[in-house]
């Protein structure tokens, strides 16, 4: 991993551990996919990446005053410009 992943830093920034995309966003993080952690180098080495994530993220939630929730997104409906 050549950039850091901080979480809830930004918008744009995107973590692949195996068949897992994390997503950043400054309200959330969020995680697809699977990821198998075998029993050899290369499990290890995933669950370590998992382990560093998710330690991270707790590092930064346990540092904020934080909400019982969050709100829902605003979403908008737009006109499809391709009509």
């Amino acid at each position: 991993m050549s950039k850091k992943f901080v979480p809830y830093a930004n918008e744009a920034d995107v973590l692949h551990i195996g068949g897992l995309m994390i997503e950043n966003r400054v309200d959330r993080v969020t995680i697809t996919g699977d990821v198998d952690l075998t029993m050899d180098k290369q499990g290890l080495t995933k669950t370590r990446a998992l382990h560093q994530l998710l330690s991270d993220v707790l590092a930064r939630l346990d540092a904020q005053a934080l909400p019982d929730q969050l709100p829902p997104p605003d979403v908008k409906s737009v006109k499809n410009p391709f009509a």
